[in-house]
């Protein structure tokens, strides 16, 4: 997801001064959710109980799209394959 930016919201003002703003967008709760698959509040909850990173902004939730990618990447790592034949199940 990008944004178009003006030519003139890079720059600072004064002679030869010139600064990049180089940030990613954040997403809000419904966006974030959508691209979970999972309901809005639940992010929040998550969210909130410090399970899934997030950024409180005032009184909403902002997440970046870097940071749920991480999460979810870490979510297979805790889990560990079961060797037991008796309890582990074909698929």
């Amino acid at each position: 997801m990008t944004f178009p930016l003006s030519s003139r919201s890079n720059q600072v003002s004064g002679p030869s001064r010139s600064l990049a703003i180089d940030f990613e967008p954040l997403l809000d709760a419904v966006e974030a959710a959508t691209l979970l698959r999972m309901h809005p509040n639940t992010l929040r909850m998550k969210a909130r109980l410090g399970e899934i990173p997030g950024r409180h902004v005032g009184k909403y939730w902002r997440f970046r799209i870097s940071d749920l990618n991480d999460w979810i990447g870490r979510q297979g790592q805790g889990r560990q394959r079961c060797t037991n034949p008796l309890i582990a199940t074909s698929a």
